[in-house]
């Protein structure tokens, strides 16, 4: 099964399952409970740290879920905030999740020390849900944006080309036209 976020962001051939950590958590439960997929892939769009270019398409299996206050010693959580399917995370892009966009580079750095590399609002969620449901899942992204001051902009500017891009991406990895 192959899902979205949805609104600007849906493709021909996903699901739309809502934007943010909440209502992707939300409904794609619902959906599992309903009709039990045997792979979850998502797609959409991505804010990378710094490592990746704008327009790279990346394959992830694995996410966080950090705030930025945690970089500030404004936080901690109590929960086990780091998801990864593959076990050799070493040559993974890890992808943080947050209800919030990341503008300030110093931050990004940050994340990027910590192993972290893109940025995407619905990704950790998505992985919470498979593992309970012990579904299989992964995640195909394009950069849009980097995580700094111009991140919003960058992201309208290169949403279209981007979901174009990442369209075909996927029509080439199925072989068919989706």
């Amino acid at each position: 099964m192959i899902i979205c976020a949805g609104e600007k962001e849906q493709f021909p051939f996903a699901v739309p399952m809502g934007i943010g950590l909440i209502d992707v958590a939300m409904n794609l439960t619902q959906y599992c409970m309903v009709r039990r997929p045997e792979f979850i892939l998502f797609v959409g769009t991505a804010g990378s740290y710094g490592k990746h270019k704008l327009f790279d398409i990346i394959e992830s299996e694995s996410a966080t879920n950090i705030e930025n206050s945690f970089f500030n010693a404004g936080s901690y959580s109590p929960i086990n905030n780091m998801l990864v399917v593959d076990e050799d995370v070493s040559r993974e892009t890890i992808v943080n999740s947050s209800n919030f966009i990341t503008t300030d580079i110093r931050l990004g750095k940050a994340y990027l020390e910590k192993g972290i590399g893109l940025e995407n609002m619905e990704f950790y969620a998505i992985l919470k849900v498979a593992q309970k449901f012990r579904i299989p899942a992964g995640g195909i992204f394009i950069i849009t944006n980097y995580c700094d001051e111009y991140a919003h902009q960058d992201f309208i500017k290169n949403h279209q080309e981007a979901m174009q891009r990442l369209t075909q991406y996927i029509e080439k990895q199925s072989g068919e036209t989706v």
